[in-house]
């Protein structure tokens, strides 16, 4: 619980894409909790908008609803998850659909409500670690991160010094309710893996006046684990030798 004053986010007008399930549903929750009025649009049903935001035309509508509703807003969170696109399967479609959702409906959707930012109003950009590192076959996920992420300080130099932009890079948040225990949690240097309500926390500071100064940062949010060297033995993980060694 935060301390009542602490964060100043109420009587702003929230925008969230893919607000209503997992990270964005929590998001929005930490929003409407400090009196915050949030509009979210997501393809899963809710109270605002159901729409896909790789499509421009639902953009365009979702951004006339919110001016009409509103006729400002305050806070933009891009938050719409791109799909894990692999290079040994995916599609030319399936790609240029992870790139459509992760960075071009940012950018679509900031140029849209662009002239009704108020002024001091903040962007925040959901990206990941995986941004900076990767799995095998994550090639349309870590490409629409990756690509958001320079998207965040392009807009930061740009839309300043009336729009503040800003990305959070998360790491292992788990969305599923599931108490992780043993190496899963002790391999991170916090001890535990990471929850929708720890990128909260950071997206309400960023959209209040406490974070006046920032500007075109990623902050990263994963309990350490990018910063953690992984050798023989640690966390379970083995060195295999060479063959013939």
């Amino acid at each position: 619980m935060m301390v009542e004053g602490y964060i100043m986010v109420r009587d702003k007008i929230v925008v969230i894409t893919g607000g209503s399930r997992g990270i964005g549903e929590e998001i929005a929750r930490s929003f409407e909790r400090e009196g915050a009025t949030v509009c979210i649009i997501d393809r899963a049903e809710n109270d605002y908008y159901t729409g896909d935001i790789a499509d421009k035309e639902t953009i365009e509508r979702f951004a006339a609803q919110v001016i009409g509703d509103y006729g400002r807003l305050d806070v933009l969170v891009n938050n719409a998850p791109p799909a894990m696109v692999g290079i040994s399967t995916g599609s030319y479609e399936e790609f240029q659909q992870a790139l459509a959702v992760g960075v071009t409906a940012p950018f679509y959707l900031t140029q849209r409500l662009l002239p009704y930012f108020s002024h001091g109003s903040s962007i925040i950009n959901i990206t990941s670690t995986r941004a900076a590192m990767s799995q095998r076959e994550s090639e349309g996920y870590a490409a629409a991160k990756g690509a958001l992420a320079s998207l965040t300080h392009a807009l930061a130099i740009s839309l300043g010094p009336r729009i503040r932009v800003n990305a959070i890079a998360p790491g292992w948040i788990d969305t599923t309710g599931t108490l992780w225990e043993g190496s899963d949690s002790a391999q991170h240097p916090a001890g535990r893996v990471g929850l929708p309500s720890d990128i909260a926390e950071m997206v309400l500071f960023l959209a209040s006046e406490k974070a006046a100064f920032i500007t075109g940062e990623t902050i990263t949010i994963d309990g350490g684990m990018s910063r953690q060297m992984i050798y023989h033995n640690d966390w379970g993980w083995r060195l295999s030798a060479p063959e013939g060694g």
